[in-house]
């Protein structure tokens, strides 16, 4: 949600929203347990029988209203015109709480229902999870678990000799298939896999539309084994219908150090689903990862497994806003029209940094970007440290083919996936800063005008601001947050020249202090960070943990 809006307004709004579900609606509890309701909508209201029960009506309209937000792309209007009203009912005219402000609220009310683990995304909760009763036999906390008192892993590693030597046993009629990214006919399988059955938005509008570029890129770092590109082939044709990969990954999880796998990808075939490949899938990359030494690892989902580490939440700040309405990934509020929704999104024509040192990032920049990188990181919680060759890879192993013109932040190559950019300071030629972008579109299912969103998302980026810790520290964070401002600014300037759609950014490292001074808008996706094989208390997210700032115990950007 865009605007500004106290937490006091959004406290007012929240006191009168009641998620708690009527009667039958209690079956619907995934623990079976009977959730009690924080705020009442109307305390004042005589505990007599008649009066209960106008009472218990009045509350069922709006949490059957609420209940019908599981799963929905917004917040409909017919909710926020009934809470206003309660609103207004019970305390008058309040200045601040307008329908923004019940809009955020109802959001956060959401989120906080998954940070808890009473529901899931699209309205999925623990009971969904706690179906797969595969999470039950692994190496990760469950729900409702107590947070560990020490970091550290659950299970100990073996000797080579000690983990399974043989793959699991696949359903009859299929096979094991060790995917090679550098045969060409293999990459494009793996991309069309994924392409056409991967991550879908739950009213089945968008569906990621990954290319043999990008997955080159994301699958083949410096380092990465072949053995964890597995796929499941048809025994009889040999057509590849699932698919799941690992990458190293070196992590810090605060002052612990460890090898780990990054596994992502996870994707079986639609017709399929019902063949229980997935904890197969999972099981055997495990497999080849102990058989590498590697114990830990890394993967996100947006639905409620056991147990996530963090979540973070999906902000968008639309660029090209005609497209955006079109294809209803967003909407007109009722207090604007198109035209001044236009305006307020425009970005300035030129980058702030152009006329400041702001340039592509080159390969002879890559040390300097390294070291940057590795000190600025040092603010979170959970990140990955990286060589001076991943860094290379990470930020340059994407730019695409075509002329590199010098100095210059404009253009878009062909088959280019990551947009890198520097700051070199004019009279010492130090690299100040860095930023950059990856570009993962999203088909549009269904849409006679539009077949493709162009999505760019933040990836990693740095400041020499955040590393001077003379003087104030309070100081210290405002010129922080005005340099950030800056230089993801910019990027928003770059991504809207190379023509995107939308430029996608979590609430994680730093994100937070600019999404909404740069008009980000919250989304109704949430991602959940897991760790396996390894304990450590909550890390902020969304939310904060301990002393943490909402998104500074997370440092890792998962493609």
């Amino acid at each position: 949600m865009s605007g500004t809006h106290s937490t006091a307004q959004k406290g007012k709004a929240e006191e009168i929203i009641d998620t708690t579900l009527e009667g039958e609606d209690h079956a619907s509890s995934s623990e079976g347990e009977e959730d009690t309701a924080e705020h009442p909508i109307d305390q004042n209201t005589p505990s007599t029988s008649t009066s209960h029960k106008k009472k218990k009506k009045k509350k069922s309209k709006v949490s059957k209203a609420l209940k019908a937000l599981k799963g929905q792309k917004e917040v409909p209007q017919a909710v926020v015109d009934k809470v206003l009203e309660t609103v207004k009912a019970k305390h008058g005219e309040t200045e601040g709480v307008d329908e923004n402000t019940v809009r955020m609220a109802l959001d956060h009310l959401k989120i906080m229902d998954v940070a808890k683990g009473k529901t899931g995304l699209m309205g999925k909760g623990r009971k969904d999870a706690g179906d797969h009763k595969f999470w039950a036999t692994q190496p990760v906390p469950q729900l409702g678990e107590e947070g560990p008192t020490d970091d550290g892993y659950i299970e100990a590693s073996k000797p080579r000799e000690e983990v399974r030597q043989d793959p699991y046993p696949l359903p009859k009629d299929f096979q094991w298939s060790t995917i090679d990214l550098n045969d060409p006919n293999q990459l494009k399988e793996v991309y069309e896999l994924l392409s056409l059955n991967y991550v879908e938005d739950h009213d089945a509008s968008f569906r990621f539309r990954y290319t043999a570029e990008f997955l080159d890129w994301a699958l083949k770092p410096p380092g990465y084994h072949k053995e964890w590109h597995i796929g499941v082939r048809v025994a009889s044709n040999k057509k590849l219908v699932a698919f799941i990969s690992g990458v190293p990954i070196t992590l810090r999880v605060r002052n612990k150090t460890f090898g780990a796998s990054e596994i992502n990808y996870l994707c079986v075939h639609k017709k399929l689903r019902s063949k229980r490949l997935a904890p197969v899938l999972i099981k055997e990359v495990t497999r080849q990862c102990h058989l590498m030494g590697i114990f830990q690892a890394i993967y996100t989902a947006g639905v409620l497994l056991p147990t996530p580490v963090s979540t973070c939440r999906y902000f968008h700040r639309s660029l090209n806003v005609p497209k955006l309405i079109d294809i209803k990934f967003t909407y007109v509020p009722r207090n604007q029209t198109l035209a001044r929704m236009i305006r307020l999104n425009k970005v300035a024509s030129i980058p702030h940094l152009a006329q400041h040192g702001l340039r592509e990032m080159e390969d002879k920049d890559i040390p300097e970007v390294a070291e940057l990188f590795g000190k600025y990181m040092e603010r979170f919680d959970m990140v990955p440290l990286m060589s001076v060759d991943e860094v290379r890879h990470q930020f340059l192993s994407g730019i695409g083919e075509g002329e590199r013109v010098k100095g210059s932040w404009k253009g878009r190559r062909e088959k280019q996936v990551v947009w890198s950019y520097v700051v070199e300071d004019p009279q010492t030629h130090k690299i100040t800063d860095f930023f950059s972008f990856y570009s993962l579109p999203s088909t549009i299912i269904h849409d006679p005008k539009h077949n493709l969103l162009e999505a760019a998302y933040l990836f990693y980026y740095a400041t020499d601001v955040g590393l001077r810790t003379a003087g104030n520290l309070d100081e210290g964070e405002v010129n922080l947050k005005l340099r950030l401002g800056e230089l993801i600014g910019d990027a928003l300037i770059i991504a809207a020249e190379a023509g995107f759609d939308v430029f996608n950014a979590l609430t994680l490292m730093d994100n937070v202090s600019v999404l909404q001074d740069l008009k980000f808008g919250g989304g109704d996706g949430l991602l959940n960070f897991y760790l396996y094989n390894w304990r450590t208390s909550p890390l902020a997210g969304v939310t904060g943990a301990g002393d943490r700032d909402p998104g500074r115990g997370v440092g890792v950007v998962m493609l």
